[in-house]
């Protein structure tokens, strides 16, 4: 018996179209899967300090945002991190909108580890955000090297030696531009083997490519950092965590 097939085009075509859409969200990258997510995962709550621990006598959450604030009738001793409980990750993307006061120091710790001496310490690489907008954007290591990229570098890390800058990623003042003082901005940090890139507001800020086998880390504690200062205070919202494949060889 011959089959009778319809003519009519417009199944086929809305057929195609979806199968198009749906590709559309599933890139090399991993920017966003077949359903639309885009592998984010929310680590704050906005209403508790679940899955964090810090000294709470200097941060506090207000309206849905982590609040970091230090008075001169309170100073801090020594740097106090705010540091989350879920595990160490090892290459992953992090973003999280900030606000920090004109004096205020902080910054997001990744990779790093927890001094058992020290109160709420960590040591390891810092994605460094200032309310003046010196450092903000920079790669520096916490209780460690010291600076390893600054804002507009593209540095490599010898296991000997102080960094080598291979490239520029722009004037460091062009690139002060795109940041917001004593308002939100957004911090992106994309970690993947031996290679540390910082954004803010979605500008390449500076870049490190950790060569140092002797001091580089592969995985590690993530944390909020409020500085000693005289005063300040700092604010986080909308903190997400992306953890990616380990890349199973380093340069």
């Amino acid at each position: 018996m011959t089959k009778s097939f319809s003519r009519n085009p417009i199944p086929a075509v809305l057929a195609v179209l979806a199968f198009t859409i749906g590709a559309c969200h599933s890139t090399p990258d991993g920017s966003k899967d077949a359903a639309g997510n885009d592998g984010f995962v929310a680590i704050f709550d906005g209403k508790t300090f679940s899955g964090w621990k810090g000294d709470t006598s200097y941060w506090r959450i207000d309206s849905g945002t982590i609040v970091g604030e230090e008075k001169p009738d309170r100073p801090l001793k020594t740097n106090s991190f705010l540091i989350w409980q879920g595990g160490q990750p090892a290459d992953f993307e992090f973003k999280a909108e900030y606000r920090i006061s004109p004096e205020g120091n902080s910054g997001i710790n990744y990779r790093s580890e927890e001094l058992p001496d020290i109160p709420y310490a960590l040591k390891g690489y810092q994605a460094d955000i200032d309310g003046a907008n010196q450092y903000t954007g920079q790669n520096y290591e916490e209780r460690g090297r010291g600076f390893l990229a600054m804002r507009g570098q593209r540095a490599e890390l010898p296991t000997h030696g102080p960094p080598v800058i291979k490239d520029t990623l722009g004037n460091s003042d062009s690139l002060k531009a795109h940041i917001k003082s004593n308002d939100w901005n957004e911090v992106y940090i994309v970690v993947k083997g031996n290679k540390m890139t910082h954004f803010i507001n979605g500008v390449l800020m500076s870049e490190a490519i950790d060569d140092d086998t002797v001091n580089r880390k592969f995985k590690g504690l993530l944390g909020l950092q409020m500085h000693v200062m005289p005063s300040m205070k700092v604010e986080y919202r909308n903190i997400r965590l992306k953890q990616l494949p380990s890349i199973s060889s380093y340069n």
